[in-house]
Formats: structure tokens, C-alpha cells, sequence
């Protein structure tokens, strides 16, 4: 579980500080998507998240849900054996089994990684091309390939799934070069949900005899 939340949260974070577009139509939807999501307060994503490496045979799944207050970096992911919320200026990591919360500054360099940002990865250190529509189940999806500026970042690849018509990221894939494919599915979006506060930040006085490990 360690290893799956640490690639989650480093593939979605790894997105650098240069701005670039080569695609007018992926532009324009990629703003459309972008526009609705800022207009949102609260949003609850639930999600499923797989690791996929073929020669390696290795394939895990894991599910979470994503609680983010929009145009911030508050976030919180909640997994079954492990949470990380930030409040936007502290990280808790929070091992349910080993009953350990560690504590770090969250880091604003340009190479944060920062949940929050899931929806709008794509607005900097990227190309992207519009390669066209995929029906699934009824829906019709805008596909959109990513590519980051920075040719050294182990990701050289990421696919984006569009509903077409509820202007929102449905599907993340993400592609190495070790042959790791990542898929983040959103498989429940809820725009301003009731999301308390106190969602952003962890109180150890809820959770008694975890050992709280601070390196700020």
C-alpha cells in the first residue's frame, strides 16, 4: 500500500514549471475542463488506482477517495490502509496498521507533489495533441495526449480522458520508461460536496496511541 499511494502521489506531482501548447482544439478543452473545475469549492473523487507492469508481471489495484478544497493545496486521499492530508502549509502521513503519522512542510518547489493538482496536472510543463473520441458504455470520451517539456522526467507520457459532455476528467494514464503504466479512474466525481474543515488537517487527540513523528 506504501509503494501504490508513493507512485500515485509522485506521478500526479511531477509536473514542472514550463507552460506550452501545440494543440489548439486539446488547448481549448483541456480550458473547458479547467474553468468548471475552478468554479467548484469542495470536490469528493472516488477513484481506483492500478500499476501495471507487463514483463514485470505486476498488477495492483487499490481504491481511495480524494477530498480536495478547489483553487487550494488542501487535500486529503483516503486509502484503506493509509491517509496523506495537507492543509496546505503541513503533510500528514498517517499508517493505519503502523499507527504512525509523520509530519513535513509541504514543499512548493516547482516539483511538488501536490494531490490537489489532479485535475489541472496538465496546465504546466506539458505539450498536449488531441487524438480524438472513444465510446464507452454510452459516454463519449475527448482523448488527449500529454507530454512533458522536460524529456528527463521518467513519464513520458499521459492520457487523458474527457467526458465530452460533462467537461470532466474521467480517466488518467500515465506511462514510464522502466514500462510501468499508472491509471487513475475516477469512478465517482462530486462537485461541491459538504466537506468539513477539518477534513484538511490530521488531530492526533482522535487517534489514540499513534506515535506522531514531526520533521518539520
Amino acid at each position: 500500500m506504501k509503494k501504490i499511494i508513493s507512485i500515485l502521489l509522485v506521478t500526479i506531482g511531477f509536473a514542472t514549471s514550463v507552460y506550452a501548447q501545440t494543440d489548439a482544439k486539446a488547448k481549448a478543452i483541456l480550458a473547458d475542463v479547467s474553468k468548471k473545475y475552478k468554479s467548484y469549492n469542495m470536490i469528493k473523487t472516488d477513484f481506483s488506482f492500478t500499476l501495471e507492469n507487463p514483463k514485470a508481471k505486476v498488477k495492483e489495484t487499490q481504491q481511495g477517495t480524494l477530498y480536495v478544497k478547489a483553487n487550494s493545496n488542501k487535500y486529503k486521499v483516503a486509502m484503506t490502509n493509509q491517509d496523506l492530508i495537507s492543509d496546505g502549509k503541513s503533510t500528514w502521513t498517517y499508517l493505519k496498521k503502523d499507527k504512525e503519522v509523520t509530519v513535513n512542510n509541504v514543499d512548493n518547489t516547482g516539483d511538488a507533489i501536490n494531490p490537489a493538482k489532479i485535475f489541472t496536472v496538465y496546465e504546466k510543463g506539458f505539450k498536449y495533441m488531441y487524438t480524438g473520441e472513444e465510446k464507452v458504455g454510452g459516454k463519449v470520451y475527448q482523448m488527449i495526449d500529454l507530454t512533458p517539456t522536460d524529456i528527463k522526467k521518467s513519464i513520458f507520457k499521459v492520457r487523458l480522458s474527457i467526458d465530452k459532455v460533462a467537461k470532466q476528467i474521467a480517466k488518467v494514464v500515465l506511462f514510464d520508461k522502466n514500462g510501468n503504466k499508472y491509471t487513475y479512474n475516477v469512478k465517482a466525481f462530486t462537485p461541491n460536496a459538504k466537506i468539513p474543515e477539518s477534513t484538511f488537517a490530521f488531530d492526533a487527540k482522535k487517534y489514540p496511541g499513534v506515535e506522531v513523528v514531526d520533521l518539520r
